[in-house]
């Protein structure tokens, strides 16, 4: 690549940052890391009606979350700033003017109402309205009015807007990274317009003009912002600019695979499709609050919608970087998958530092009134992590270690407690007040040449036993539970177990 490597996430502070959001920024990210170049986050706040207070901040906290580290930005500076929009007003103004001085940009004194007359009349006709070359030269602009009436109009403060001056008939040639060469022709586009009536730009003016002036090399944006492309080339046309290189991200698609993953998906079903909490107004819920990893997070996005052409599915960050190629980002939308991002978080839960996780688990402990020392911690994680996706989840695998059973599973004991169940358990009794040490390999070892010399069923002994310590046919090996609660804690879970099962059902 001869120029350097530079490019941008944009969003817009208008709420919480979709995952298809995180999901491009990672993305512009992964790119900027594997060619040496720089990631900008830029905020494009030029919609006023729009901004949501909060929501900026949002955006650089999930961010921060995520890994993805931000080089110039509205917190860290740099050479290109200011990194907010509403702060470079000025510079869009001018670009306009420059413009409309170079006849690409006209001013239109059009009002609302009189373009919703206008449309009406086409519809009438059966026909669709568009502000462009086949009706601009019928409507009220700078094209059509005397100059000294558009001057007349200015000086009065007559509200009016700048549209870009699609040609009539030209063939456009577009490229993208991942969809390959497009055509399209000019008479197919309505004359956009850059600045709105506010003074403020639009989306189209401020993101070339500030892409060019931030020296922007790759575009990498959503799918949502191909039909604007014919448009942007035209404008870097017409400023006499070279464009960057642009890629239009495939949508993310609804668990279904029909229609854009959005916010009431995820209500319905169950699953956040944001990055974080979002406290503010309607709140809405957050993978990082629902316990999940920021590296399972990050992994399971960057596999929806880009293919690392082998069968691997974990990736640190680092070899995310190592691996990514835009080429390989697919054309077609990406389904999202809820199962597949809570195996991703499985796949990290087991890979999680033992000591880390029991810091954890202590503080659900500690939230349910016990108290146990570090080591027994990490001890009790270490027999269920493989059971768990979620951290939340270490508490239901391990209560039973802290709280004798109140009651006992009624399946259970229905499919399991037989006749013979409370003498069986009564033998076994006397079988384990004889070991000595009471570790999980004596036990073990004990009490299964006990049921092969008595010829007793495996299953029979075992389920009881489970049963009885547990209250529940659950949780991890039952020799490793009964070394942790102890002789004196078993042997009493069995005489209760026994009294409240009685005989059995048969």
């Amino acid at each position: 690549m001869s120029k350097k490597t530079r490019v941008r996430f944009a969003p817009s502070p208008t709420g919480p940052l979709h995952i298809g959001g995180v999901r491009t920024a990672l993305y512009n990210y992964l790119f900027a890391r594997k060619h040496g170049g720089t990631f900008i986050l830029r905020i494009e706040d030029t919609d006023r009606s729009r901004f949501v207070e909060g929501a900026e901040e949002y955006i650089m906290e999930a961010l921060e979350w995520c890994g993805i580290e931000v080089d110039e930005g509205v917190r860290e500076g740099g050479d290109y700033g200011p990194y907010r929009q509403s702060e470079r007003k000025n510079a869009y103004v001018q670009y306009a003017e420059q413009l409309i001085d170079s006849d690409k940009a006209y001013i239109a004194f059009d009002t609302t109402e009189e373009l919703d007359n206008t449309r009406k009349e086409y519809e009438a006709k059966g026909n669709t309205f568009m502000y462009n070359a086949r009706t601009r030269d019928r409507l009220r602009n700078s094209l059509t009015l005397p100059e000294y009436e558009v001057s007349r109009l200015i000086d009065e403060k007559v509200p009016y807007v700048v549209r870009f001056k699609m040609p009539a008939n030209d063939d456009i040639p577009t490229e993208d990274i991942i969809r390959g060469n497009m055509m399209v022709n000019s008479g197919t586009l309505d004359d956009k317009i850059l600045i709105k009536a506010d003074g403020m730009p639009t989306y189209h003016l401020a993101n070339i003009v500030d892409d060019h002036l931030m020296e922007i090399s790759h575009v990498i944006r959503g799918e949502e912002w191909l039909p604007s492309l014919p448009l942007h080339v035209m404008m870097y046309e017409a400023f006499g600019w070279e464009a960057p290189s642009f890629a239009h991200l495939p949508l993310l698609l609804k668990p279904t695979g029909k229609g854009k993953l959005s916010k009431r998906d995820g209500d319905k079903l169950g699953f956040p499709v944001f990055p974080l909490h979002w406290p503010y107004g309607e709140q809405a819920r957050g993978y990082r609050e629902d316990g999940y990893f920021p590296e399972a997070f990050v992994n399971m996005l960057a596999l929806l919608g880009w293919n690392p052409g082998t069968e691997k599915e974990i990736f640190s960050m680092d070899e995310l970087i190592e691996e990514f190629s835009i080429e390989r980002v697919g054309k077609s939308g990406a389904r999202f998958d809820p199962e597949k991002a809570k195996w991703f978080n499985h796949q990290y839960m087991q890979m999680q530092d033992p000591a880390d996780l029991a810091k954890d688990y202590l503080k659900l402990v500690k939230a349910k009134g016990y108290d146990i020392a570090p080591g027994e911690a990490e001890k009790l994680v270490s027999m269920v992590r493989e059971r768990v996706s979620f951290v939340s989840e270490l508490w239901e695998q391990t209560d039973f270690f802290f709280e004798a059973p109140g009651d006992y599973n009624e399946k259970a004991v229905k499919k399991k407690w037989k006749d013979n169940s409370a003498v069986l358990m009564k033998e076994l009794m006397e079988v384990l007040k004889g070991i000595d040490p009471f570790t999980s390999a004596e036990t073990e070892k004990v009490v299964k040449e006990w049921i092969q010399e008595k010829e007793y069923g495996m299953g029979a002994v075992m389920n009881a036993f489970r049963l009885l310590v547990v209250g529940a046919l659950r949780g991890p090996h039952l020799f490793d539970i009964v070394e942790v609660l102890g002789k004196e804690e078993t042997l009493e879970r069995i005489e209760r177990g026994i009294d409240e099962l009685g005989g059995g059902e048969g």
